[in-house]
């Protein structure tokens, strides 16, 4: 986070701040995983770790998923997780949409009375959160995470593109305090109308994602006779453009590697045939597949961060990613990595082949984008989040609209 925003949003940091209790709101979470959920689940670590107190609200998992045990937790690091009803979204039943309206929200936010109101890719429930925070007088944070908008054209229908815009609009106008993850979405917004703005990125774990945890077995096994490996990491959806990839199967001496699963897994198994699909991944054997790569791509053009560029950068992988949205902050073309034109996918094979085919170049790349990423922790972050807290509670007490939430009380930071 910019921390000459915070100045000018009127909160500094000082030697104590209150005990806060955050209502979290996410659009999705486990046992579903993605970028969402992995920011949720870092911000309840931090919490914990810092002596704070949250509760997460979260639409519940399908009929089908509880029969199996794929049920959303009850509870995470000791914070209850409260579910609410939903539905399956059409051709992604892996994704939840939370039904019922803003009434159940309000009578849950009563009743467990946070300090603030923490909207992790608000869009439906979030926005019902919202609405129900402000009837009660609580502040809200919201993180725009999801370039959702872009998604009607790629899940053919395109006519909602513009109304999706005002629902994002509105969202953010609404929210006391908008972080954003990269500049392209800061720009995003202001183009909206959204003034209450702040950057704030994510961190990377560097003990888990490291070059150190390189696989030679994995290696030996995807490619046998010494190929350069090029890999992806991500969900297969629409929006991940990973059937550009296919203008790389034909680079000699190569081996594509795709980790993680979706609903477009086996449309893509048929696209790029003499790629090596491992599944979904987490945890250490993540980070043993993506240290083993020898370049990572990223093709996804609405992507507003891309954590994994930054996991494949710890690992010192060089990346080649879509140049728009996230990637333009995380990766320093010509020098830890390659970006090219959205949809130029001549473009994307060149600046691979330039990389796999020159050893001393991706070397040097890989050395750079470790270098890159070592300061980028998550206990900085974490940091970072709990001071927009404190902001735009102090904002609300000094407006003389006191939150009517869990009493704080002062702690040494």
């Amino acid at each position: 986070m910019n921390a000459v925003c915070l100045v000018k949003l009127g909160v500094t940091r000082g030697t104590h701040h209150e005990v806060v209790k955050v209502a979290i709101v996410a659009e999705s979470f486990l046992p579903h995983v993605n970028g969402v959920t992995n920011s949720v689940l870092r911000t309840l670590d931090h919490l914990e770790l810092t002596g704070h107190s949250a509760v997460v609200i979260t639409p519940a998992a399908s009929l089908a998923g509880e029969l199996k045990g794929h049920s959303v937790p009850r509870s995470y690091k000791g914070f209850p997780i409260i579910t609410v009803p939903s539905v399956a979204m059409v051709n992604y039943p892996e994704v939840r949409l939370a039904a019922g309206g803003v009434g159940r929200l309000k009578r849950i936010l009563a009743r467990e009375a946070p300090d603030v109101v923490h909207l992790a890719s608000p869009f439906l429930l979030g926005w019902r959160a919202l609405r129900a925070a402000q009837e009660l007088n609580i502040p809200s944070v919201a993180m725009y995470q999801t370039e959702v908008p872009t998604y009607a054209a790629r899940y053919k229908m395109p006519w909602l593109t513009e109304k999706l815009w005002d629902h994002v609009r509105a969202i953010h106008t609404t929210a006391d305090l908008t972080l954003v993850p990269s500049t392209f979405s800061r720009r995003q917004l202001e183009s909206l109308g959204v003034t209450r703005l702040v950057l704030s990125g994510r961190g990377v774990d560097t003990v888990q994602f490291t070059p150190q945890r390189r696989d030679a077995k994995f290696r030996e096994a995807i490619a046998p006779t010494g190929e350069r490996i090029i890999g992806y990491v991500g969900r297969l959806a629409a929006e991940k453009q990973v059937a550009d990839l296919r203008v790389l199967s034909s680079l000699p001496n190569t081996r594509l590697v795709i980790v993680g699963s979706g609903p477009l897994e086996d449309e893509l198994r048929s696209i790029l045939p003499t790629a090596h699909f491992t599944g979904f991944l987490s945890g250490t054997r993540l980070a043993e597949v993506i240290a083993s790569f020898d370049v990572f791509v990223h093709p996804g053009a609405s992507e507003t961060f891309c954590q994994t560029i930054q996991e494949a950068m710890a690992c010192a992988v060089p990346v080649v990613a879509v140049g728009r949205g996230g990637p333009l902050d995380l990766v320093d073309s010509s020098r830890t990595g390659w970006l090219y034109a959205p949809g130029d996918l001549n473009e994307l094979r060149d600046r691979v082949s330039d990389l796999i085919y020159d050893d001393a170049k991706r070397l040097a790349f890989a050395s750079a984008a470790h270098a890159q990423v070592q300061d980028r922790s998550w206990f900085r972050i974490g940091e970072e989040l709990l001071q927009s807290y404190w902001t735009v509670r102090s904002e609300r007490v000094r407006s003389g609209h006191q939150a009517g939430g869990w009493p704080g009380r002062k702690i040494s930071s």
